[in-house]
């Protein structure tokens, strides 16, 4: 192959390699192309490829358009953030409106429930004996009744009002009013006096739904504090991840340094090419440590994005995070002592116990109510009026009509308004099983279980103060690691401007000067993650004061067996309902007329 065809071939490959698409001779050129492998069609189509190696290497780089926004995000609005849009926050919220509707369901017990009865009755009668009226006869009624059923929320009694009117047409030659109005008005009371006086299933089920309600509140503040705490310290890890990005950048610019400056003295002879080789591999580790913490920025900056997103398709999940606040640091001790004093005040595993313990001794008082005798009252006082066409007869049973009354059935009513054919009737029932009844066992469970409820609210106490204490050391701790980290970081500069001065005079080697840098990269960011604790321990101090900052104990609390459906009421479950130790009651297994209880919804 001749020179010329080489260079042609070198020329080809570096088009290639540019990946220029490359024009043909008949495209770039109006003259009759030369004969091929003639000397000048190879010069021409060099000239060609030069062309354009030279115009694609004049284009110039186009910035990329794809890059996320920068959103600047401070502190208190990424909290809100969170508070607003956090998906886990908003299902949380659902919980006490649940709570409500349940309530609402269990109230509607004592709403008035109205009956109308409307019904149309043709009977025939056989002509079973001479009272009957005649050969055939046909009695036409038509019956209107309107009632109301109101059980009465103090005292367990129920209230029954009916009012019934009745329209009879009848063929038979008795009757006095034909057609015949009839109209009563009845009253009926039924009051316990002894066993669902004071308490009963029902109202101890709304008892335990408000107090469903005050846990689920206290489970909604829970997960509020809990995630506005998660934020803040995601927010600490996001600021702390870019600062670490850039004292492995500045770590880095300082071992390109070094090996540019031991490239200068190998060049002059003033060094051996080894500490070249050493420098570079010290820059190559840094740029290694570099993509691992860029790597760390990347993975915080999504765990803040989970928190203060509703998804994926908000804006803030595509754009690039720039945390404005930059963490401080308090030199003032944690107050123990008023900490958990606010604890014990604020905590709301606290609360949810003391719920609990509310909870089971509304089933006591039930179950030891339940275990009195029965003894109900029921009175009833009744109206009653009849009007119609009026038949007089003469000659007794029987006779023939001497006259007709014309009536209707205004003088049914008024003859009941008059009070003229009142009733009445009072009596008292009662009742009591032989042997020991399922109540008194179960008020007996109940007592158990209340003094394990106190004792557990005890031991929780105790875990609380141990949490609270723990936490405010912590934060004594993290403060005087800040401290020392500072003093450390200062001390490792100072040592490394010494170890470069001695560098540069020749009094030192490359080792120390790399080794100095590293000790600087180390001890900065072991100032970083003093900060970073620092604030995370704040962060928990605070947190610890309103809930569990991990799993803790729950009270064993549950709600003994009920009769009459009572435990299907039970406070919602005992156990961890947030991040910590949650309280409550479960509803037992009801015995006797009533549905059977169920456990705890609360998650």
């Amino acid at each position: 192959m001749t020179p010329r065809r080489l260079v042609c071939a070198a020329v080809v490959a570096a088009v290639a390699w540019f990946g220029t698409p490359v024009q043909t001779a008949a495209q770039t050129t109006a003259n009759v192309p030369a004969p091929a492998g003639s000397p000048e069609a190879a010069d021409a189509r060099v000239e060609e490829l030069l062309a354009a190696v030279r115009a694609q290497q004049a284009v110039p780089n186009q910035p990329p358009t794809n890059e996320a926004a920068v959103l600047d995000l401070r502190l208190d609005e990424a909290v809100s953030l969170a508070l607003e849009r956090n998906p886990d926050v908003a299902a949380e919220r659902l919980n006490p409106r649940l709570e409500e509707l349940s309530l609402a369901s269990l109230r509607g017990n004592y709403r008035p429930v109205l009956q109308t009865t409307i019904s149309q009755n043709n009977t025939v009668q056989l002509p079973r004996n001479q009272l009957t009226g005649g050969d055939r006869v046909q009695d036409d009624t038509q019956t209107y009744e309107f009632g109301a059923d109101q059980a009465l929320p103090l005292g367990g009694g129920a209230l029954q009002v009916s009012w019934l009117n009745r329209r009879q047409e009848s063929s038979s030659n008795f009757n006095t009013f034909n057609p015949q109005y009839n109209s009563s008005l009845d009253l009926l009371l039924t009051q316990p006096l002894l066993r669902n006086f004071r308490t009963d299933d029902t109202r101890t089920q709304i008892s335990l739904a408000q107090i469903n309600r005050s846990v689920a509140n206290l489970q909604l503040r829970a997960t509020l504090t809990n995630t506005a705490a998660d934020v803040r310290n995601a927010y600490w890890d996001l600021v702390y991840a870019i600062q670490a990005v850039d004292v492995t950048r500045q770590s880095l610019s300082l071992a390109n340094k070094l090996v540019e400056d031991n490239k200068a003295r190998v060049e002059v002879g003033a060094m051996a090419p080894l500490d070249v080789v050493q420098a570079e591999a010290e820059a190559a580790a840094r740029r290694q440590t570099l993509a691992q913490a860029e790597a760390t920025h990347r993975i915080a900056e999504l765990s803040l994005k989970r928190l203060i997103v509703t998804g994926t398709n908000d804006p803030r999940w595509h754009a690039r995070l720039n945390p404005v606040d930059q963490p401080g640091v308090s030199n003032e001790k944690a107050d123990v002592a008023e900490a958990l004093k606010n604890a014990l005040a604020s905590r709301t595993d606290l609360a949810e116990g003391e719920r609990g313990l509310e909870a089971t001794d509304l089933n006591m008082r039930l179950y030891r109510n339940q275990s009195l005798p029965t003894a109900d009252l029921i009175a009833s006082y009744g109206l009653q009026g009849i009007g119609g066409t009026e038949i007089l007869r003469d000659g007794g049973l029987g006779g023939d009509v001497t006259e007709t009354i014309p009536g209707d059935f205004g003088d049914a009513l008024q003859r009941m308004a008059g009070r003229d054919f009142p009733t009445w009737n009072i009596q008292l029932q009662f009742s009591y099983p032989i042997g020991h009844s399922p109540a008194a066992a179960s008020y007996q469970r109940a007592r158990i279980q209340r003094e394990q409820a106190a004792m557990s609210m005890k031991a929780l106490e105790l875990q609380v103060a141990t949490e609270v204490t723990n936490a405010g050391l912590q934060v004594d701790s993290t403060l005087e690691q800040v401290d020392a980290a500072r003093a450390a970081r200062e001390l490792a500069e100072q040592r490394l401007e010494a170890e470069q001065t001695r560098f540069d005079v020749g009094l030192s080697t490359a080792f120390f000067v790399v080794q100095a840098q590293r000790d600087l990269a180390d001890a900065a960011n072991v100032e970083l993650r003093a900060v970073l604790d620092h604030r995370k321990a704040l962060v928990d101090f605070e947190r610890v004061q309103l809930t569990p900052s991990s799993g803790g104990p729950s009270l064993a609390v549950s709600g003994a067996n009920s009769l009459g459906g009572v435990g299907g009421g039970g406070v919602n479950g005992v156990g961890a309902t947030t991040s910590g130790a949650g309280n409550g009651v479960t509803g037992g297994n009801g015995t006797g007329s009533g549905p059977p209880g169920g456990g705890g919804t609360v998650p």
